[in-house]
């Protein structure tokens, strides 16, 4: 699976607070299903800032701690969250080891680099809203409940080889 996010967008949020964390108990700790992100920035300069930073975190082995720090609590879009005080605030909170590191990281031309990378991908499969999930070539966009994944989920688990 595929989870394409925009770390400013609301509903991205809800999907990490309500359903991100049930998915991996039950899918991604039995082995059954592998998520890999993509950052898909659509809100603007502090939403490219966001995904400098969890790219940074990640550079430290912190990503999905980043990501849980940051979507974990509901907040207003453009309010300086993601930038660079603020963003070595949730990379603290995250476990980031080196701040500094992580800072000169989310600024680096590697950085704007890869979440154009990861933008251009969700461009070019159609990816139009956040949150968006790609599961074995089929789409599911939105904070979706938990039951929607699970079926699609479980239908296409039954029917691997």
């Amino acid at each position: 699976m595929i989870e394409y996010v925009d770390f400013q967008d609301a509903f991205s949020g809800i999907h990490a607070r309500q359903t991100h964390d049930a998915l991996v108990a039950e899918y991604v700790e039995s082995g059954d299903v592998r998520i890999e992100f993509r950052n898909y920035p659509i809100n603007g300069p502090e939403s490219d800032a966001a995904a400098r930073a969890a790219w940074a975190a990640g550079r430290q082995g912190r990503f999905w701690e980043f990501y849980a720090a940051a979507l974990g609590e509901e907040f207003h879009r453009d309010s300086g969250r993601f930038e660079e005080e603020g963003a070595r605030a949730l990379a603290e909170e995250a476990g980031v080891a080196d701040v500094d590191r992580f800072a000169a990281d989310m600024e680096s031309d590697e950085a704007f680099d890869a979440v154009q990378r990861d933008a251009d991908e969700g461009f070019d499969l159609g990816v139009s809203s956040t949150p968006s999930f790609m599961i074995n070539g089929q789409a599911i966009e939105g904070a979706r409940p938990l039951d929607e994944f699970r079926e699609l989920l479980d239908q296409l688990i039954e029917s691997a080889p």
